[in-house]
């Protein structure tokens, strides 16, 4: 992940929610945590990176159930 692009900032915050979240997390909730923690990220950008997650990080992510992440 290249944390110095907007998208490489975001996809950091992201994995830092999820690890807090062993279990998973709903995406509703992902969206508000990762606004919460940086409030200057556009939400469309949030939204488009977090409906790429699975399909970018395979080997990271995986949804258990139907709107819900978890690491691997």
């Amino acid at each position: 992940m290249k944390s110095k692009t907007i998208t490489g900032q975001v996809y950091e915050t992201i994995f830092a929610i999820l690890k807090k979240n062993p279990d998973g997390i709903r995406w509703s909730e992902l969206l508000k945590e990762v606004e919460k923690k940086n409030p200057s990220f556009h939400p469309k950008t949030v939204n488009g990176c977090v409906w790429k997650l699975v399909e970018k990080y395979p080997d990271k992510v995986y949804k258990p159930s139907k709107g819900v992440f978890k690491l691997r």
